[in-house]
């Protein structure tokens, strides 16, 4: 694999306070991708796999939070990094492109990582509807354990989504982690960078495997359940 960086950059004329701008807002893009967002993900795929051990299990390890201020706490330090990490991103999308010259692999890479990115966008609105916003604001309780099961399922159509939507998330989450390494310069070396990379494709297999087990202990349970009324 060649050193380069996995996109090409549109070349145009900055004024150095530009350059500086757009510095900072590429690291703090990279950071809030990882600390705290790439970091709640990994536990919020985690604490699902509760769903082997029961509804009040569940509940507890997912959408417990023990008070208000702590939901609105946690609320804050996941969707304010989630939202600069999405305008980040789509203004990357818009300032950069595959690059022949780097290798095929690099660009397959590059390119999973935009459609991943852009799946991500309707998965996470729809998720973040469904699952937080409409039962905490408008129905004013958490998502239940019964109600995400029975969806889950005997509702084909959820089950697929949440699927591809954790496969999104796995890739972007591991892709994410080499692209991080690269631009805080951990990663500068041909060899490093080749390190990098397997270790981005086990983490992505565990990512994949954390997240997917947690879906199949949900769609497990649902059987307990009847179908939702649509």
């Amino acid at each position: 694999m060649s050193t380069a960086t996995a996109t090409a950059e549109v070349t145009t004329k900055t004024t150095p306070h530009d350059a500086a701008r757009g510095f900072l807002l590429s690291r703090l893009g990279s950071l809030f991708s990882i600390l705290p967002l790439g970091v709640w993900t990994l536990f919020h795929l985690w604490n699902n796999l509760a769903s082997y051990s029961g509804p009040r299990v569940w509940q507890q390890e997912v959408t417990d939070h023990g008070s208000d201020a702590s939901t609105l706490l946690v609320s804050l330090l996941v969707l304010i990094p989630l939202f600069w990490h999405m305008i980040w991103g789509i203004m990357r999308m818009g300032r950069s492109h595959p690059e022949l010259r780097i290798g095929w692999f690099s660009n397959v890479r590059y390119i999973v990582q935009r459609l991943s990115a852009l799946g991500l966008l309707g998965f996470l609105g729809a998720h973040l509807y469904l699952a937080w916003f409409s039962p905490r604001f408008i129905e004013h309780r958490a998502e239940s354990f019964r109600d995400i099961a029975a969806h889950m399922h005997h509702h084909l159509p959820t089950t697929i989504v949440y699927a591809l939507g954790i496969l999104a998330v796995a890739y972007h989450l591991a892709n994410g982690l080499w692209s991080f390494a690269m631009g805080w310069g951990l990663t500068v070396s041909r060899a490093s960078q080749n390190w990098m990379q397997t270790v981005m494709l086990i983490l992505f297999v565990v990512f994949l495997v954390i997240g997917w087990g947690a879906e199949y202990g949900l769609y497990s349970a649902g059987a307990s359940f009847p179908a939702p009324i649509e």
